[in-house]
């Protein structure tokens, strides 16, 4: 028969165990010290088995029966309810733990983040410090909110395409291609390591709204003379120290940045060489920059203006250097806006060189356009050395005609090149 509510509120606990049974294997449980539990006894594949359905009166005589019409459903379905209840379990705890650790900040194992950060350690010692903390931020302002947490493997490209235009949606039409970049490196990581599987960026390409990619502002050659004779007069608008700071910076042809962040430790006179270290540069490479001889008298100068101070342009705290926008915003003022920035004078230098007659890897090497591959850059700075003295020579000796007004000849294979070397 079958078991009854009423049978069950006037059964007392005494010394045994005592067991009131119902249907096919349920049955409660009414122990010595009154607590009740209600149990489901059953085989499951010729084994014996037993699942727990909860404390009576909490689990009322219905609610039982109909976990145990559950439990045997799963049973002819092939599928062990004891069993399934632990992996339940082991969901719910797996679950609590991913909210743990997203809640102290812990990238999971096989997560977007986790692989993302593992990738980013991988490149480091190539980047310089603030290229690192562009890429980290990127990722961390943009991608890891959206699907950082997210199984790198189980990410599929409208995923990664929502992340992205997120990004869009601020108008960042060239952020949002160079962080779907480095997405795409990161994937691509995750696959020769056995994250993933593949890299769903590619998918992605068309899908992003267009940008209209800025070089950086440039004159042409024949511009060059104004420009010269421009930042000569500086001195009457600005100062000394930003006037051979620009001149220094068209002689030599290093990126801004690495202007601003030298110090004299870093230059020897008697050899006639800058030598920039890796730390600072963006390729993460020692660079060598031959000084011609317009170079030195200006770094004496600008040594005179320094003082005391570590740095060849100290700003008004001497311990620190000017700030990025110093020559930029003076080529402003000289009437240089979207005409040309510091980095322009690469691009001026490049071209005249090149059509100077130098060869394209010796000015390569001197724009620090270098071999990635640190034996074989090794090998092209000390080979290329003296090529890349008598070019910077070369060089300092066209500026200083150029800016004194003699005639500019034109851009003819080596014409330039035997005609400044007279």
């Amino acid at each position: 028969m079958s078991l009854t509510d009423a049978e069950i509120r006037n059964t007392k606990s005494n010394s045994k165990v005592q067991y009131l049974f119902d249907n096919e294997g349920l049955y409660l449980q009414v122990n010595p010290n009154g607590s009740r539990w209600w149990r489901f006894k059953y085989r499951f594949q010729g084994k014996p088995k037993l699942l727990s359905l909860g404390i009576y009166p909490n689990i009322t005589l219905k609610d039982a029966r109909l976990a145990h019409f559950e439990a045997r459903k799963l049973i002819t379905k092939g599928i062990d309810p004891s069993a399934q209840r632990k992996q339940a379990k082991a969901d719910i705890k797996e679950k609590s733990e991913i909210a743990r650790r997203i809640a102290a900040g812990i990238p999971l194992e096989n997560s977007f983040q986790a692989v993302a950060l593992e990738w980013f350690d991988k490149q480091t010692h190539t980047w310089v410090p603030h290229h690192a903390k562009d890429v980290k931020r990127r990722l961390e302002n943009n991608i890891f909110p959206y699907i950082g947490t997210k199984v790198i493997a189980e990410i599929e490209p409208p995923e990664l395409l929502a992340a992205i235009r997120k990004i869009e949606e601020r108008g960042s039409y060239d952020l949002a291609h160079r962080v779907l970049q480095l997405c795409g490196q990161i994937f691509r990581y995750g696959v020769a390591t056995g994250y993933c599987k593949r890299d769903p960026s590619p998918d992605l390409r068309g899908a992003l709204t267009p940008h209209k990619k800025m070089n950086q502002a440039a004159i042409q050659p024949e511009e060059l003379p104004d420009l010269l004779r421009a930042i000569a007069s500086y001195d009457d608008t600005g100062n000394m120290q930003t006037r051979l700071a620009l001149q220094l910076l068209a002689l030599a042809f290093v990126r801004t940045s690495e202007l601003i962040g030298a110090v004299w430790a870093e230059f020897d006179f008697d050899k006639a060489i800058w030598l920039i270290p890796a730390e600072r540069m963006k390729m993460r490479t020692p660079h060598v920059v031959p000084l011609s001889s317009q170079a030195i008298t200006i770094l004496k100068e600008l040594k005179v203006i320094a003082g005391d101070s570590s740095y060849i342009l100290p700003g008004r705290n001497p311990r620190k250097p000017v700030s990025n926008n110093t020559m930029l915003f003076a080529l402003y003022r000289l009437g240089y806006k979207s005409k040309m920035t510091g980095h322009g004078f690469r691009a001026v230098a490049s071209t005249i060189l090149n059509e100077a007659g130098f060869r394209s890897d010796v000015i390569e090497l001197q724009l620090a356009h270098c071999e990635r591959n640190e034996v074989r850059g090794a090998y092209n700075r000390a080979q290329y050395l003296e090529e890349r003295k008598q070019m910077m020579q070369w060089w300092g000796n066209y500026l200083e005609k150029t800016a004194a007004g003699a005639e500019v000849i034109p851009l003819h294979g080596r014409a330039i090149h035997q005609a400044f070397n007279t």
